[in-house]
């Protein structure tokens, strides 16, 4: 059984080809429409001529009849193309009409007269012919088909009426039946291989605007990415500025190297800190967690974080609160950001209690001992991003750091508030005393009257939840308590983080995540009555979205099947434009030269390599070969012909070999093998307009020269012979006398027609260049036709006349009698000159068409490397705005074409070491005031600090080292996490030690850049350092804003020898103690400490000078 994929592909296929008919279509259109313009005219100056020359047209009926038809015909047609009436299927219909009305005048010309001759009217036949395949709206097949039927039927047709129904046998009637047929397949293998070479450029342009097109889509993707992935972390005002300040700073940095390098040192300074007053804070802890989490599996911890926090965020959303942060199993978020909110106080304590009311569910139905601790208190904040890496939003202010002890100094089950926050409630919900200096020092020292949220639930049985039947987890006492959290948590399908970055478009839908449906949650409790919708942007919370009705019809479909279906959709847009636009001029263009405005633009097109200029060269030679042989059918004179042809052929057969020489050398690699500089000479003619101009040049010269041998150096008895044996022979005993020397004008002047199309041959060379030669050669051969051999044509006629007549009175016929009997394309000169002009002006419009076509790819290929760049930037950007939000070997999971984030993401480690640096100077440094400006002066500092620490993390030495989050003026980064997925067990212990080196290292850098600051800001900031190394568990939670952490009794140990240690020192445990004495290290023992839930334990004290001098061997 086939693959699903093949059928997809083969309709993705047929879908294009479908487009690409279209776009060859609206691409014939033009062609096709000035084709007809130009037929009419060419009917129009033909009856203009004829009356202005008195002819009459009784004897000419059949003549002006035809051609005023045809004109008639060719106006209908050209109102139904202009006008559009009829569908492009159409198209083809309406291209056989024209070619039919062509065929018609065609025979018409030829039977119009009592004169036929085996050269009648073989220029408009082969203008037939060559038309067919240049402009009119055939596919290739269709037009070999059509050129076959013409001129065979030409020729046919000739052969039968001169061979049959003639009174005489012309002389060298083979002869001339041959050149005719040599005429017709030039113009043919000419036609075709424009045709063929025009095809492959359309289908080339068409490949590149959809590839253009498929850029601006992913262009587009990327940025909407780039918004998720900001809006995922930061709100949106504060995301739109940094994103603008990085733009910025890429765009001014013309080099694409500086700007990678810009990418990723991402040294920006700016800071985003922005104030805000009337707001109210909430911080949430869960009680009893760090003894479950104990317990569980990497897996378990992971998705019971993303079940609790997820749900912490849809009620957050519910009560119009942002989340700030997550810190460990604590929770908190603000009411009144960005936009004020009348109603922050009830906001934050509606959410605390729901989340109490979350949490007893959850107790209730697994029996697992867990409970919730909630502090609100109101006041002003300073809310925005510090540093140069791993952003997070966060808040900062006294009033930040009570509510923050409102938590500590709560009770389990209930909602803990200031008085603060009592007075903007306006009494909706009754509180009691909450005594929470007795349990808090912070909050006794402040001496903050405090107080407890009493639930309404509590007292209105009929609210309460406990009467709904509750979902238990079957065999509950039978399992550990973290099987049953997980297993119950599990089924309220928090969405997965960066779940909207699956979606390429940016969206998510409520109603299915993952491809399932989600279960609906059991309201908490009744929705506020009251809801300003201006007053909360939801957007700060919800994943980024764009409008985009037409998407919602894809839920089921794989990503790359809508992809190309809007592909698809833009590409039939793309080409209806086109369609609408074609008589437009562009910016790009300007004026008939089509030159672009833009000068290096033009200088590129200009000097574009032409891989393609040998089979210009060798078509064109294939048309010196017909034109040689139709002059060898017709010339009285053979030797000199054959001399000068082999002059000429010698010259061509050079640039010939000048072209192919690299093909002549892998031909013949032996005898040819000293020869190596044939391949730079065959290189430089496709690369240099300046080698490949002069051989176009001598090319067309050398054809042209040819086409006019017999006219200009064949000498051809006087016009008026008197050796006339019979001066009036009839018809039937005609002897040919001058028409059989004289034949041979019409072929020449075919000669002089096949050399303007050859001149058109060179299709990508330069426009003017070919107007120049169009221009010149057309001039010459007027010259020749009305001044210099103007007497030849004279006679022809004069013999022509005399052949239908019967007169042989040379002198008696005027000119004006000779044309009113033989009519205007019979007649020998007038004849000449309307063809020539015919084919001067056809040719000039095929170039421009093609000019048009050449610059118009040229073009979207320019647009498609410049998107190409632009890509290339966001995709940097991307990467930089992800890594701040990721470590890269997890981002490479969430984005990329291998992303694998259907999945939670959740690693184990047997051993990471975690340092927190904190700077507790900066909370009495920080004060709140008008000089500097509420504190926003003081962050400006703290901002210094953190992006100096960052900073480091640039150079190669603390590759290793990742930053996991900043925590006030505390500093969290750990060593070990980067190692190759599925290797990390089985790390060698010298590298496990190497890495608790590299993060004493870092701790001593940052003392050292601390100290730096400090000589520079005046100030006496001390660092306090805490390492512990050990197992820890890494994963990313949170739907709404994702967040990279890292959980486990190494983390904590950690963070606690921070806390204890004392300032200007790096505090360590044991455990670290010994691995750091192994590689050198010096350290200090302090004793047995007490740490808040490990007991005593003892600790060391890392001698800095002596790591200082160590650290010089270990980098």
């Amino acid at each position: 059984m086939p693959a699903k994929g093949k059928y997809l592909l083969n309709d993705q296929e047929l879908k294009n080809e479908a487009l690409y008919r279209k776009f060859s279509c609206i691409s014939q259109y033009q062609p096709l429409v000035l084709l007809l313009g130009l037929s009419m005219l060419a009917c129009g100056i033909l009856l203009i001529l004829f009356f202005a020359l008195h002819l009459r047209a009784e004897h000419h009926s059949a003549f002006v009849g035809v051609v005023s038809g045809s004109l008639c015909v060719f106006l209908a047609v050209f109102v139904l193309v202009c006008a559009e009436m009829l569908s492009q299927r159409w198209r083809r219909l309406l291209g056989l009409i024209v070619w039919a009305t062509h065929l018609t005048m065609g025979y018409t010309f030829i039977f119009s007269s009592p004169i036929i001759l085996p050269w009648d009217q073989v220029p408009f036949f082969l203008f037939i012919i060559f038309t067919v395949y240049t402009m009119l709206p055939f596919q290739l097949w269709y037009a070999v088909v059509l050129s076959v039927i013409t001129s065979l039927s030409h020729i046919i047709v000739l052969t039968v009426h001169l061979t049959f129904y003639s009174h005489h046998t012309p002389i060298d009637l083979a002869n001339q039946l041959l050149s005719n047929a040599v005429v017709f397949l030039c113009g043919s293998v000419v036609g075709a291989f424009h045709k063929v070479l025009m095809e492959k450029t359309l289908r080339q342009t068409f490949q590149d605007t959809l590839r253009c097109l498929s850029m601006r889509m992913k262009l587009e993707i990327e940025k909407r990415q780039q918004e998720n992935l900001l809006q995922s972390v930061l709100p949106v005002y504060i995301s739109m500025k940094m994103k603008l300040a990085i733009m910025e700073r890429l765009q001014e940095c013309k080099d694409k190297e500086e700007q990678q390098r810009l990418v990723k040192d991402n040294n920006f300074h700016s800071l985003y800190v922005k104030r805000h007053e009337n707001v109210s804070i909430l911080y949430a802890d869960i009680v009893g967690f760090t003894r479950l989490a104990s317990d569980c599996s990497p897996k378990e911890l992971v998705i019971m974080l993303n079940e609790l926090f997820g749900k912490f965020d849809q009620i957050a959303k519910e009560n119009e609160c942002m989340r700030i942060k997550i810190l460990g199993d604590c929770y908190y978020c603000v009411s009144g950001l960005p936009v004020s909110l009348p109603k922050h106080a009830k906001n934050c304590v509606k959410m605390g209690l729901d989340m109490c009311e979350a949490i007893k569910q959850v107790r209730e139905a697994t029996g697992v001992d867990i409970n919730m601790r909630v502090g609100v208190h109101s006041g002003n904040v300073l809310c925005g991003v510090i540093g140069l890496r791993k952003w997070q939003f966060d808040v900062w202010s006294h009033d930040v750091t009570l509510a923050n002890h409102m938590e500590s100094g709560g009770l389990p089950g209930r909602v803990h508030i200031t008085e603060a926050t009592l007075k903007h409630l306006n009494k909706a919900y009754e509180v009691e005393d909450g005594e929470g200096h007795l349990r808090d020092p912070y909050l006794k020292e402040l001496n903050v009257q405090t107080y407890l949220v009493i639930d309404p639930q509590s007292k209105d049985p009929s609210l309460n939840s406990r009467s709904a039947p509750k979902p238990r987890v079957n065999d509950g006492l039978k399992m550990r308590a973290s099987v049953r959290m997980t297993r119950y948590l599990e089924s309220w399908g928090a969405v997965k983080p960066f779940a909207h970055l699956q979606n390429r478009e940016g969206f998510t839908t409520d109603a299915i995540v993952n491809g399932k449906p989600r279960n609906k949650d059991i309201p908490l409790r009744a929705a506020p009555s009251f809801k300003n919708p201006e007053s909360f942007d939801e957007s700060l919370e919800e994943p980024f979205t764009l409008p985009t009705p037409p998407f919602s019809s894809y839920k089921n479909k794989s990503q790359k099947s809508k992809f190309d279906e809007e592909l698809h959709n833009e590409m039939t847009t793309t080409i209806d434009e086109l369609s609408s636009k074609q008589w437009s001029k562009t910016e790009e263009s300007s004026s008939l030269a089509l030159w672009f405005p833009k000068k290096d633009l033009e200088k590129q097109y200009r000097s574009l390599d032409l891989p393609m200029f040998k089979h210009y060269v060798g078509c064109a030679t294939f048309i010196f070969l017909c034109i040689f042989l139709v002059q060898m059918f017709v010339t009285k004179n053979r030797q000199m012909l054959g001399m000068s042809f082999g002059v000429l052929v010698c010259v061509l057969l050079l640039t010939l070999a000048i072209c192919f020489a690299g093909h002549l050398q892998r031909l013949f690699p032996e005898k040819l093998s000293s020869c190596q500089w044939l391949p730079a000479v065959s290189e430089a003619v496709v690369k240099r307009p300046c080698v490949r101009l002069p051989l176009a040049t001598i090319t067309t010269a050398v054809i042209i020269v040819l086409a006019v041998f017999n006219l200009c150096f064949v000498q051809t008895p006087g016009p008026c012979p008197s050796d006339a044996a019979d001066p009036s022979p009839t018809n039937d005993s005609f002897e040919p006398g001058l028409e059989g020397d004289l034949f041979y004008l019409p072929y020449s002047v075919y000669c002089c027609i096949l050399s303007l199309i050859a001149c058109g041959v060179f299709l990508r060379v330069s426009f003017e260049l070919k107007v120049l030669f169009l221009t010149l050669a057309s001039a010459a051969y007027y010259i020749i036709i009305l001044s210099t051999k103007s007497d030849l044509f004279v006679a022809y006629g004069n013999v022509l006349y005399t052949n239908n007549s019967g007169s042989w009175n040379c002198s008696s016929i005027d000119d004006d009698t000779i044309l009113k009997k033989l009519g205007l394309v019979k007649h020998p000169q007038v004849m000449s000159c309307i063809y020539i002009t015919l084919f001067l002006v056809t040719m000039l419009i095929i170039s421009q068409q093609n000019e048009s076509c050449f610059r118009q790819d040229f073009l979207l290929k320019y647009k498609n490397r410049t998107e190409q760049d632009e890509i290339e930037t966001r995709e940097n950007l991307n990467r930089l705005l992800l890594e701040n939000v990721l470590p890269a070997h997890v981002a490479a999971l969430f984005v990329g074409e291998n992303k694998k984030n259907e999945d939670l993401y959740y690693k184990s480690y047997d051993c990471v070491c975690v340092m927190f640096a904190s700077v507790p100077d900066f909370k009495e440094f920080y004060t709140e005031c008008d000089i500097n400006k509420e504190g926003l002066e003081c962050l400006r500092l703290l901002n210094e600090i953190i992006a100096d620490f960052d900073e480091l993390l640039s150079k190669p030495k603390f590759s290793g080292v990742e930053k996991i989050k900043t925590i006030g003026s505390t500093y969290m980064a750990a060593a070990g996490l980067s190692g190759t997925p599925g290797q990390e067990n089985n790390q060698d212990k010298e590298r496990q030690q190497a890495q608790i080196g590299i993060m004493v290292e870092f701790a001593i850098a940052l003392i050292g850049k601390l100290d730096g600051i400090n000589r520079h800001s005046f100030n006496s900031f001390r660092l306090r350092v805490g390492i512990n190394h050990g197992p820890v568990i890494a994963g990313v939670i949170g739907a709404r804003k994702p967040q990279y952490d890292i959980w486990g009794n190494t983390v904590n140990v950690a963070s606690r020898m921070e806390s204890t240690g004392e300032l200007g020192k790096i505090q360590v445990t044991e455990e670290t103690f010994k691995v750091l004495s192994k590689l050198g290290y010096s350290c200090d023992c302090r004793g047995l400490i007490n740490v808040k839930g490990k007991g005593e334990l003892k600790t060391f004290f890392v001698c800095t000078d002596m790591s200082k001098q160590q650290g010089m061997g270990l980098s």
